[in-house]
């Protein structure tokens, strides 16, 4: 089947000066996929016209007369911008013309915005963002990233459900393993929300490996870890401090004086062999579960390349039925300790935006 994707093409860092060239370059790669980019059309043909592109039926340009800025509330862009390219995009798929949505743009905004416009799925109280990390053993995928800081223990098992799922469909995995990350391995470690939701993991029927800690999300231990959204936003962020830090040491030492500089040379071919198979770009892309509506964030810093591969991670996750298995899986475990979602109650314009 053909795939549309509609591009917030102003979000992130960069704007069109990434997203534009990051578009055509997939088109190029990629036969049956169709493109939206949606944003100011000055901006996004100028930059058509500077890689000598023409719109034609695989690829559109769709007009949006704002832009959510990187640090703008998520508040302030959800009532005050109804026409930025971020939520034109997010209203493409709510109405079926496009599949799924990509945007570097602003965290905060895209969850407030999606989350008004797309409404969760039955049995979702909550929408979770979702990332793919590097791991001794492959990959796994780790939620919640930040969407939800404060979170109850039923909250912590449709994360979990949404992630076995995400596995199942994109890699093909027919029982992926959970583990729920936690300050030790026993079950009674850990706060009440945790050791409930251990408990509700356990009766699940879902593959719960059990609890796991910090260093077993590079280990690989599991397909997917679980966490609430401070957490897992804190063990992000402290794995790309690291990363920094070991990398800066790196260059540090080869430049500290001639020998390390020849020493540096011969071991070239073996370091950029590391920097490809650990390259952050290829990771990016987060999604935004439990939405009826594909969402990926891409970070704001991304370049072209790095943005191909969030593009690349929605049409994945289309091509997979991700939103149909999801809504399977919890209609499943309905009989257990998920409530329905008390976030389908319709919202209207004048409350909520």
């Amino acid at each position: 089947m053909d795939i549309t994707v509609a591009i917030d093409c102003m979000g992130g860092d960069h704007g069109p000066h990434v997203t534009v060239p990051a578009v055509v370059d997939y088109l190029h790669h990629n036969p049956g996929t169709n493109m939206v980019l949606v944003g100011l059309a000055d901006a996004i043909e100028t930059e058509l016209r500077a890689i000598k592109f023409t719109p034609g039926p695989r690829l559109r340009v769709h007009a949006a007369s704002e832009v959510v800025s990187m640090d703008e509330s998520p508040a302030m862009a959800l009532r005050g911008k109804k026409n930025s390219s971020m939520r034109v995009a997010l209203n493409l798929v709510k109405s079926g013309e496009a599949q799924a949505c990509v945007s570097a743009g602003n965290t905060g905004a895209l969850i407030a915005t999606s989350r008004f416009v797309l409404k969760t799925l039955p049995g979702i109280d909550r929408p979770a963002l979702a990332v793919v990390l590097p791991t001794i053993k492959g990959r796994t995928y780790v939620l919640d990233l930040g969407a939800n800081v404060d979170c109850n223990a039923e909250h912590l098992l449709q994360f979990a459900v949404m992630g076995a799922t995400l596995v199942s469909s994109v890699e093909n995995k027919e029982k992926p393993s959970i583990g729920l990350l936690n300050i030790g391995e026993e079950e009674i470690k850990g706060n009440e929300v945790v050791k409930q939701a251990g408990e509700l993991l356990r009766e699940s029927g879902l593959n719960f490996y059990g609890n796991i800690e910090g260093n077993d999300i590079y280990r690989g231990t599991t397909d997917v870890v679980v966490c609430d959204g401070f957490v897992g936003n804190v063990a992000l962020k402290t794995s790309e401090g690291v990363a920094q830090m070991l990398s800066t040491y790196l260059r540090e030492e080869f430049k500290r004086n001639l020998l390390t500089k020849i020493a540096g040379l011969i071991a070239l071919p073996v370091i950029n062999a590391f920097k490809r198979r650990v390259d952050h770009r290829q990771y990016n892309g987060a999604s935004l579960l439990g939405l009826r509506g594909i969402v990926i964030k891409s970070h704001g810093s991304a370049d072209s390349y790095a943005f191909g591969f969030a593009i690349a991670r929605a049409v994945d996750e289309v091509r997979g039925g991700m939103l149909r298995h999801i809504i399977e899986s919890v209609a499943e475990l309905s009989h257990h300790a998920i409530r329905p979602s008390s976030s389908l109650e319709p919202l209207s314009e004048e409350r909520s935006a």
